[in-house]
């Protein structure tokens, strides 16, 4: 019987029927058949420990037995109050309000509803946002509206609404980049900045340097601009330190987190605010309320996995894990050096990248499905963004891991240059 599931970013005329996974384990998918996949891209960048991690397995079974969801406009409970705190210690200092949602896109549609309530309950007409070329930032229509025009969100243009849109830094055009966010944000119109933090996701993995974000947050402070960092992908140790914000040691004013919050067991998504946000929403006039929500806001057992994740962040060496992940790319990736197929390699933190040379690049290139294929078939989970190769695993892998991801790279290269893919 053929299956009435339409899965995400699939087009079923091309894509055979889909294998099932029987269970998961450390950095492995496990087929029906028992045959073990490498996840090595975190099954879309959630699990970042690795499948199944016993505390937070553990944490999730206890949490059953006492809750399910409870409407979080009318009561709170222990979960999500222990977990707020944990954030609001973990997060950089100012960061003092946690409103709960249900995933990247979510979180960053809450952001931006922040930002525009608070001039909005001033009386002050900001409302022009500004974004960086290439960005991703979900799939609602707001986050699409915020993210990189193109085959992702075509269709979709009529319902769109325009925004601001800055250069990516390439090397030698970071000037450019400045001179173009200080322009839009003393036009005065402008309600906030906002930018994945060091690296673009879905947007082929570009990366720029911590001081740059410096700048950002040093300009729109400045113009009184919020900055909202987008750290749904770029959170939880991905860049080499929990948060990517870190590494340019700034505050924004709006965190969007999810994916690794609960460790990438459920979905949960956070974003943190400054008390400044908070105060504007915060009146006897009813009409100054921050109009958001969900049916499953705060969900007892999302958020009891994700206090087990923060659990974990204390207790286990993560960042040494994430050290070693990091120095075994930087071992493997550039072995690759000076192969004349490929266009460029980068790295930060878990996240290396192979960008192939090919005539017809993009998120559309024809060598992604190819090359995805042939992984599988190897044994490996990549999802290339067209003709970007990138590996983002879980902390749990081990060396003979990723020495096999890049062993099958390698070969797929060699195979799609030979013309037998």
């Amino acid at each position: 019987m053929t299956s009435p599931i339409w899965h995400p970013f699939t087009q079923h005329a091309l894509e055979p029927a889909f294998q099932k996974i029987a269970a998961t384990d450390g950095a492995y998918l496990i087929e029906e058949s028992g045959r073990r996949v490498l996840d090595a891209i975190s099954s879309w960048w959630v699990i970042t420990h690795g499948h199944r991690h016993p505390l937070i397995m553990q944490a999730i079974r206890h949490a059953v037995d006492r809750y399910d969801q409870v409407i979080f406009a009318e009561y709170s409970h222990e979960p999500a109050e222990e977990l707020a705190k944990g954030l609001v210690k973990l997060a950089p200092q100012g960061l003092n309000h946690v409103f709960y949602s249900d995933s990247g896109s979510t979180a960053v549609e809450v952001a931006l509803k922040m930002a525009l309530g608070t001039f909005h309950n001033r009386g002050e007409k900001r409302s022009r946002i500004i974004v960086m070329e290439h960005s991703y930032h979900g799939d609602t229509i707001g986050t699409m509206s915020m993210g990189e025009r193109g085959v992702f969100n075509a269709a979709y243009e009529p319902l769109l609404f325009g925004v601001d849109v800055i250069p990516f830094p390439e090397a030698g055009g970071e000037q450019e980049v400045l001179d173009s966010l200080e322009g839009l944000c003393r036009s005065g119109q402008t309600a906030a900045l906002l930018v994945e933090p060091l690296v673009l996701g879905a947007g082929g993995m570009r990366m720029y340097p911590p001081q740059l974000l410096a700048r950002f947050r040093e300009i729109t402070r400045h113009y009184g601009v919020f900055l909202i960092a987008d750290e749904v992908m770029t959170g939880w140790g991905r860049t080499g330190t929990l948060l990517a914000c870190e590494q340019a040691q700034i505050t924004p004013d709006i965190l969007c987190l999810s994916k690794g919050i609960t460790g990438g067991a459920l979905p949960l998504a956070a974003t943190l605010a400054t008390s400044e946000i908070f105060e504007a929403h915060y009146s006897t006039d009813r009409r100054k309320t921050f109009f958001h929500s969900s049916s499953y806001t705060a969900n007892p057992i999302a958020c009891a996995a994700a206090v087990a994740n923060l659990d974990i962040w204390k207790s286990e060496p993560v960042l040494d894990r994430i050290r070693t992940v990091e120095d075994l790319h930087r071992h493997r990736l550039w072995q690759l050096e000076g192969n004349a197929r490929i266009a460029d390699l980068r790295q930060m933190g878990t996240i290396a990248v192979v960008e192939l040379a090919v005539p017809a690049g993009g998120y559309l290139s024809n060598v992604g499905p190819k090359l995805r294929r042939f992984f599988r078939e190897r044994g490996v989970l990549i999802r290339p963004l067209g003709n970007v190769i990138y590996l983002m695993p879980p902390y749990c892998v081990t060396q003979a891991d990723l020495d096999l991801a890049y062993n099958v790279i390698s070969e797929g290269i060699e195979q799609l240059a030979r013309g037998a893919l």
